[in-house]
């Protein structure tokens, strides 16, 4: 029979493939395909994934993720012909040597026999503490934080979904299990805690959903991802470390194998989001940089930047339309003309202008004066 370990494996890469695939898709060549079906591929994607921690451990599915930033990368070169470049290829090989050392050196998961296990080590004090901490720093950063410097700073945004995420994700396999265990016969529905695992899912959720896509309506994708890939992974890692009391590793060179695999992988998405505007490493060189999405890491995040995506295609028609618009009459000019003011105004050039106009005022108020001075003092027509 085959372990559940390697059940979980085939549900992260299919759920990697289908997120991968669907931003490739939606990116390019969305006309041949209705969103219904794009939707259905991020659902399949979104269900193997939660069913993946159901079988496996978080340490195994969570890294998984970055293979849809390599897969997304390989389909996008092959059936878009987008140049992957020197950082591209790096990325994708180094992506793919941190997934094969996590997947040789995970450990299996714990066996469970009834969702009440989970709960007993969900009351522990070590993981009621990291949930406190989980919600008192959230909420700091909701009400105090965020308002002030939610728009300059990309980290504060996802470091809410990310915390918060690593607590859905350990109730998201809390009730994986338990819908594993009433398939196998065992129904756990008759168990309070199951309903409370559903109903932490379900709030965590839309917590990180809601804040991760307030940082893409901030912030550029490709830096969105590869931040909040190592954010969500590293605090999922931790609650599961907290919850477990452990990997459930043997000895520590798997321990030390796992942490390395995690920072190899890393690299490589970090690479593979750099190389989707720099395929050769020119701007970095030159100081430049573009704007361009980079591939997500996991369902929530596929959805909210393919939302991005939309918005941002959607905002450059409205202003090509409105530059159509200019001569079409007067008052599309006069909005042209509000929208530079307020773009003058932003980047500081009506200060500019002030300061021009005060110039030249005291410069002919300066000449006016010297004018009149010399009048006063030279001498009247016709005196001696």
């Amino acid at each position: 029979m085959v372990s559940d370990k390697y059940v979980g494996l085939a549900l992260a890469i299919l759920s990697t493939m289908a997120i991968g695939t669907s931003f490739v898709i939606t990116k390019k060549v969305r006309p041949l395909f209705s969103p219904v079906s794009i939707t259905l591929l991020l659902i399949v994607g979104e269900v193997a994934n939660f069913a993946a921690y159901a079988f496996a451990p978080a340490i195994l599915v969570t890294p998984l993720g970055a293979l849809s930033v390599l897969i997304g990368a390989v389909l996008g070169s092959y059936f878009l012909h987008e140049r992957l470049g020197i950082l591209g290829k790096l990325g994708c090989a180094l992506s793919l040597l941190g997934s094969v050392i996590i997947v040789l050196h995970a450990p299996p998961d714990e066996e469970i026999e009834t969702v009440d296990e989970i709960l007993a080590y969900a009351i522990q004090p070590g993981f009621l503490l990291y949930c406190v901490a989980v919600a008192i720093f959230s909420t700091v950063m909701i009400y105090r934080v965020a308002p002030l410097h939610g728009k300059k700073n990309p980290m504060i945004y996802i470091s809410i979904c990310s915390t918060v995420g690593s607590v859905s994700v350990m109730a998201v396999k809390a009730f994986g299990i338990a819908l594993k265990l009433t398939l196998a016969g065992s129904n756990q529905f008759t168990h309070p805690s199951t309903y409370a695992f559903a109903i932490v899912v379900v709030c965590c959720i839309l917590t990180q959903m809601n804040y991760f896509n307030k940082a893409l309506s901030q912030f550029s994708t490709s830096i969105v991802n590869p931040l909040y890939y190592v954010t969500f992974t590293t605090a999922t890692l931790c609650a599961s470390f907290i919850l477990f009391h452990g990997f459930n590793t043997t000895d520590s060179v798997n321990t030390i194998s796992l942490l390395c695999g995690f920072l190899i992988i890393f690299a490589g998405v970090y690479l593979l989001n750099l190389s989707r505007t720099d395929p050769d490493a020119h701007s970095m060189i030159n100081g430049k940089s573009d704007d361009e999405a980079g591939v997500p890491t996991d369902g929530i995040a596929s959805l909210q930047t393919r939302r991005s995506l939309q918005n941002r295609r959607s905002m450059d028609h409205r202003r090509s339309s409105s530059s159509i618009a200019y001569f079409q009459g007067p008052s599309d000019r006069e909005g042209l003309m509000r929208s530079y003011d307020v773009e003058a105004g932003a980047f500081g050039l009506t200060d500019l202008t002030e300061e021009s106009d005060d110039g030249e005022r005291r410069s002919t108020s300066r000449k006016g004066s010297e004018y009149v001075e010399r009048q006063h003092v030279s001498p009247k027509s016709g005196e001696p």
